[in-house]
């Protein structure tokens, strides 16, 4: 196992030069909120998704090495398992929440994959957090990908999350770094520069190449993406 100066090692990842049917009744609904429990829309096998999925305030920062090293761990189980009909083609992991681009043949897969892979996300982090019991606090909220403008912003959205949370700020090496060590940035070809420094011993997540045009060409015509972009407050 990588111990935690691999880790911060790993975030110098730099380029080489830079209820009820009466009315109000039922427990309303708050901002932190997911999800509405409703009958989820039927999904097109060409249409990439956006998910977020947000843990419960118990369950501490999820920016951790050893955090970092489960979900890796989760997402080959998931791999191994749904590649077919089911892929997690980027992911960005930030203090409270996991952001996904995934793509499915049809809705079932899609609800399978989710499934699997919070099953194996949550036992993950438990584990490494010393903690049980539930761990995500509400249902994935998913978001359709249907156009190529929509799709490049959901990629810088997703790879870029950091900087909107200032997480880029927090320190030395962080400031230093281009692309965000718990996302698979690294992996991303889309880079308006490029390449880049990567520590010998860093491990990337283990995602799967996009089969979808949108997200594997697409969105290219609305151009590169720069790793200092900041993304606004949602994906347009």
């Amino acid at each position: 196992m990588a111990s935690h100066s691999n880790t911060q090692l790993a975030l110098r990842l730099e380029q080489p030069t830079r209820g009820g049917a009466r009315a109000g009744a039922g427990r309303k609904k708050g901002k932190g909120h997911d999800a509405e429990h409703r009958l989820r829309p039927v999904h097109k096998g060409r249409h990439p998704v956006h998910v977020v999925l947000r843990v419960r305030r118990d369950v501490g920062r999820l920016r951790k090495g050893r955090v970092l090293r489960a979900l890796r761990r989760a997402l080959l189980v998931v791999a191994g398992s749904h590649f077919e009909r089911f892929r997690i083609v980027h992911m960005s992991i930030q203090h409270n929440h996991l952001h996904l681009l995934v793509e499915a043949a049809h809705k079932e897969a899609l609800s399978h994959g989710m499934q699997s892979f919070g099953i194996s996300a949550a036992r993950a982090i438990n584990r490494v957090q010393g903690r049980a019991g539930k761990v995500f606090a509400f249902r994935y909220h998913a978001t359709a990908l249907t156009s190529r403008r929509q799709t490049r912003h959901a990629l810088a959205y997703v790879l870029n999350n950091w900087r909107r949370h200032r997480e880029d700020l927090e320190g030395v090496k962080q400031r230093r770094a281009l692309v965000d060590p718990y996302s698979s940035g690294v992996l991303f070809d889309g880079w308006s520069v490029g390449p880049f420094r990567v520590p010998d011993d860093f491990v990337p997540l283990g995602v799967k190449p996009a089969q979808t045009w949108l997200l594997r060409e697409g969105w290219r015509m609305y151009g590169a993406i720069d790793p200092r972009e900041v993304p606004g407050d949602r994906v347009r």
